[in-house]
């Protein structure tokens, strides 16, 4: 089978598992009580189960399971230590969306399976930025793995806050990862990518605006674990220059919109784990827009981001300048039409 036959077969086997596992995720949820009911910092009105995450495990475990004999290039070692740190961050998304479990447990956990990656050979070995010569981490290689896996891990989990919106975002950022791998050589993360963005889509008909079952912390958990592996494998251990600048701007929504929250509660005092309702998606819907009107906003703005990476890893300053004006334009107007429309809206009524 050729790569293309290979990468076809690949995301229909994993969409397909995903969409056909979603009703059952959310009949287990329902029977768990794993159900999401309306509280004051929400979108939704109604009871919602949320374990949907279910069906895009699967759907990931299950295809590179299935498909690992046929694939080249892939190391068994790592392999084995995606498997073992994604089905422990499953199990605590499990249990944390039946139980809730307290952010210092998550942590701890979280941590552990960043480790497991480490010690799997999954590692940032080295820095290399933009202008720069490469900085080789040496000691610092573990501790700064672990906190790029820990801290996308969480990213991806808050921007949960809208039907549809992680599963977009994630699906978006492993298409722009899996581009960006095909051109840098890294064949793990090409099939890794492939894998993920077919899983999130094969859940996303269920998951969009009107959604019928969340993903909750089973699935956005494990995305974000999942995009923080696959951008070592497929970035972080490239020598091209500016690779942590490109990965950072392709999970540029999340790790934005997270590092203005810890800003934000720090400045009011709160502890920096704390929920509240002033992320990117809250701000959008409080403005006036639809659900499905800020999903797809927020689609557009991680979109961006990645073709943004594309011309920093091709070296094309220009393309990225007319990208970042373009979205500039983009949310002008964007935001003029919606305050139009509310307005027209409040004339009426």
């Amino acid at each position: 089978m050729d790569k293309v036959g290979l990468y076809v077969a690949v995301f229909v086997v994993a969409f397909s598992i995903s969409l056909v596992c979603t009703p059952l995720a959310k009949k287990i949820a329902v029977k768990l009580g794993a159900v999401a009911y309306p509280r004051k910092r929400d979108m939704h009105i109604t009871p919602i189960p949320r374990m949907g995450g279910i069906a895009i495990v699967l759907g990931f475990i299950i295809t590179l399971i299935l498909f690992f004999p046929n694939i080249n290039g892939l190391e068994i070692k790592q392999i084995i230590g995606i498997v073992i740190g994604g089905i422990i961050i499953f199990i605590l998304g499990l249990l944390d969306d039946i139980y809730e479990l307290k952010a210092r447990v998550k942590l701890l956990v979280q941590v552990a399976a960043a480790v497991i990656a480490v010690y799997f050979d999954i590692r940032i070995e080295f820095v290399s930025l933009p202008f720069n010569e490469i900085l080789n981490l040496n000691w610092f290689t573990i501790p700064c793995t672990i906190f790029w896996i820990v801290g996308i891990t969480n990213a991806v989990n808050l921007i949960d806050g809208l039907d549809g919106l992680a599963a977009g975002v994630s699906s978006i950022a492993s298409i722009c990862l899996m581009i960006l791998s095909i051109h840098s050589g890294h064949p793990t993360a090409v099939i890794l990518t492939v894998i993920l963005s077919a899983s999130c889509l094969g859940f996303l008909p269920y998951n969009f605006n009107p959604a019928s079952i969340f993903m909750g912390d089973t699935g956005s958990t494990f995305l974000g674990y999942m995009l923080s592996l696959i951008s070592i494998l497929g970035l972080l251990k490239g020598y091209t220059l500016g690779t942590v600048f490109v990965a950072v701007l392709i999970l540029g929504l999340p790790i934005f919109d997270t590092f203005f929250a810890i800003m934000r509660r720090l400045l009011s005092g709160r502890p920096i784990m704390s929920p509240d309702r002033g992320h990117l998606h809250h701000r959008l819907v409080d403005k006036g827009y639809s659900h499905k009107h800020a999903v797809v906003t927020l689609y557009g703005v991680s979109g961006i981001f990645g073709l943004s990476a594309m011309g920093v890893m091709l070296s094309d300053m220009r393309f990225v300048l007319a990208i970042f004006i373009i979205m500039g334009i983009l949310f002008y107007y964007n935001g003029r039409i919606t305050e139009i429309t509310n307005n027209r809206k409040n004339i009426n009524h």
